[in-house]
């Protein structure tokens, strides 16, 4: 497809949640546009085209478009932002204004009494104040193609009641209409701002030392190797190692564990994390753009562009809806009054404008998108991080789980039990031996030996090093050639080794072709993990798997300990991908298959699975890269809450859907058999719509 470039714009005057899904579906028909992505809620534009010498063409048609659906929307650079804001706010001040003068007017008109014309005039007045702008864009609108949009619906609705001479309804539906849409926009900017709260770990400044003086920078001017200083109360700006200090530090924003965590020298910290009582100094690691908190914001801040499918489909049926009630609303009037005489035709258009008001679909298109942005934003308070609104959807359809062993269902830290030696070698040899073949690896069962070692490695003995995936380590030293590794090593090697069945992991060593003994490592399932594993069977999920690469004996004794349905033990990486498309094939039933994992070479895995979740921070950038949620701590019962946080989001979700569907059905039948009055229409349409994004902030609230 060749190279992609992308484009962030913020958004301003943009406040029809139906026009940003029809500006979305125009702006990807623009020549050159690959993609095009709203966020409604975070005010936000994501543009992506094939070629540099598209860009001004691309972007002039993307403004045109977006003008030619809502007049006075603009787009600006994301960097920009607190004149817009300040724009916002007067142009919200001057509706407010206009909007008190209508009531003024209307109220006068209500309460005194005045010749007709004179009251013709007032009703005609409040309506031009608060609904002009309404009319304006409608009949806009109406010569660019754009019928069935909220504005034309409002209009002709309120014309057609002034035309019947209704002229007190026709004056409060526009006026009331205002009102509602200002407090859904209200309503929208609160919840806004409550899920930017939950996300408020950008970090201010950092303590740069330079030449024996502190200076106060800009976190991007931080780079790595720099020293900087993280007084009491202050939040770590960038992730680095802790040279001087020792302290606790409180980690809730980023994981959402409530206990503090110590940390001392040599310890590496994450940006994000609050320094509690102690100051600390510390070496930069990453540079800011690469730093945990950058990461996790992009995440965020990202997650409302991959829709879910809910959201897709109410936005492809607002499209067939409106329309047809338009429809509807036409043969309202036209039918009757053909059949019982046109002198009736007041009445049945009367009926008709009632259907008009409540066509529009604001109440959906608004507060889905919200409720599934309020969810992303409430689990990445509690130290989930996903990645799309589809994502959270696709939790509420599980049917495996497969795990990682190694660091997700166990601890991952290893402690060697028992060293075993041939005879014609010492234990201490076996010992030196693994130790010095494992001295440039990070794996959890290398640092276990080289524990055990306990004296420090002289790197320069070894001379060659091979890593082989699944097996283990082939190494050329002063001591000879050594070979560590499980039985699989062994055999390719064609050293003739002692089999052993053991519950614990095995690690066979040889020098020289000569098979030297075993060493016996044991790590233990985390203290959740049975617990998650019971959990998910009550959640509905049929099957729990899990995969390693350990022997056959661990594999099965961790798999009895937590009671899982199948293990798949000495596996390569590629075995793994194998393993899993046998599961997604086998599986006879709807539903999703999830796999969890920790390390680099679970990537494959996270992205072939239909969810893959990373867990344990943000370690591996490879694993993080390809899963579609990260959990932040080392729990696996952080999948438990991942889920309950998505079938609440789902549960608000069909609230809404139910509930304004419901209403609207009520009203829409009522105003047919002339039960009903504009004035229900108008709550059919902006309460109904204003009550569903207020029940959507429930899911930010958790």
């Amino acid at each position: 497809m060749g190279e992609v470039l992308k484009r962030e714009f913020i958004i301003k005057g943009l406040h029809c949640a139906n026009c940003a899904a029809k500006m979305e579906n125009s702006i990807q028909n623009i020549e050159g546009v690959r993609k095009a992505s709203i966020d409604f809620v975070g005010k936000r534009l994501v543009l992506e085209y094939g070629s540099p010498m598209d860009e001004e063409r691309v972007i002039n048609e993307t403004i045109k478009t977006m003008n030619n659906i809502e007049q006075g929307v603009e787009i600006a650079e994301k960097k920009s932002g607190t004149k817009e804001i300040e724009d916002e706010k007067s142009k919200a001040k001057m509706e407010l204004w206009k909007l008190a003068g209508a009531l003024s007017i209307f109220a006068v008109a209500q309460i005194i009494k005045t010749p007709a014309n004179m009251r013709l005039a007032l009703f005609a007045a409040a309506y031009v104040l608060a609904g002009g702008k309404v009319v304006y864009k409608a009949f806009r609108n109406l010569f660019k193609g754009n019928v069935f949009d909220e504005n034309f619906l409002m209009t002709i609705a309120t014309i057609g009641a002034f035309a019947i001479g209704e002229y007190p309804e026709a004056a409060a539906v526009m006026i009331f209409y205002n009102i509602g849409e200002i407090f859904q926009d209200l309503a929208v900017d609160r919840s806004r701002r409550s899920i930017k709260a939950l996300m408020n770990i950008r970090p201010d400044y950092a303590n740069l030392v330079l030449d024996n003086t502190v200076q106060e920078v800009s976190p991007e001017d931080v780079k790595i190797g720099d020293i900087i200083l993280v007084k009491p109360g202050e939040r770590i700006p960038l992730d680095g190692t802790v040279i001087k200090g020792e302290t606790s530090v409180d980690t809730s924003a980023l994981t959402g564990e409530s206990a503090p965590r110590s940390i001392k020298a040599g310890d590496e910290v994450l940006s994000g994390f609050i320094v509690k009582n102690k100051m600390i100094t510390l070496r930069v690691d990453k540079e800011y753009s690469q730093s945990t908190v950058a990461k996790i914001l992009d995440l965020v801040e990202n997650a409302a562009l991959k829709k879910a499918p809910t959201e897709n489909f109410i936005t492809k049926f607002a499209k067939v809806y409106t329309p047809l009630v338009v429809l509807t609303a036409l043969g309202i009037t036209l039918i009757p009054s053909m059949i019982y005489g046109f002198d009736t035709f007041p009445q049945w258009l009367y009926r008709a404008l009632i259907f008009l008001v409540v066509s529009c679909p604001c109440a959906l298109v608004v507060s889905i998108p919200l409720s599934f942005f309020g969810g992303i934003g409430g689990a990445s308070k509690r130290g989930i991080l996903v990645k799309g609104g589809n994502y959270l959807e696709a939790l509420n359809n599980i049917h495996t789980v497969v795990f990682d062993k190694t660091g997700t269902l166990t601890e991952g830290v290893f402690k060697v039990n028992e060293i075993v030696n041939e005879e014609a070698y010492l234990t201490d040899a076996v010992l030196e031996y693994a130790a010095t073949a494992e001295s440039f690896s990070d794996h959890p069962i290398a640092l276990s030996i080289k524990e055990a070692y306990g004296k420090n490695i002289d790197l320069t003995r070894v001379l060659h090093h091979e890593d082989i995936a699944g097996q283990g380590i082939k190494v050329k030293t002063d001591l000879g050639n050594i070979l560590v590794g499980n039985d699989k090593l062994m055999e390719e090697e064609g050293i003739t080794y002692k089999k052993i069945e053991a519950s614990e992991t095995l690690v066979h060593v040889a020098i020289e072709g000569n098979y030297a003994g075993y060493i016996l490592i044991s790590d233990k399932p985390k203290a959740d993990a049975e617990k998650t594993v019971k959990s998910l069977r009550k959640a509905g999920v049929k099957k729990v798997a899990m995969l390693t690469g350990d022997n056959k004996a661990t594999a099965l004794n961790v798999k009895q300990a937590l009671g899982l349905d199948e293990a798949y033990y000495e596996l390569l990486p590629n075995d793994k991908v194998e393993i899993l498309e046998k599961i997604k094939n086998e599986k006879s039933e709807k539903g999703n298959v999830v796999f969890v994992g920790d390390g680099i070479n679970d990537a494959p895995v996270l992205t072939m699975a239909d969810i893959g979740i990373a867990m344990g921070g943000l370690g591996s950038d490879a694993a993080i890269e390809a899963s579609d949620i990260v959990l932040m701590t080392d729990e696996p019962s952080k999948l438990i809450e991942a889920i309950e946080i998505a079938g609440f989001t789902r549960k608000i979700v069909w609230q809404n859907i139910i509930f304004a569907l419901g209403v609207k059905l009520v009203v829409l039948i009522m105003g047919a058999l002339g039960l009903a009055t504009m004035w229900e229409a108008v709550f059919a349409d902006v309460g109904v719509a204003l009550i569903a994004v207020l029940n959507a902030m429930r899911v930010i609230k958790g």
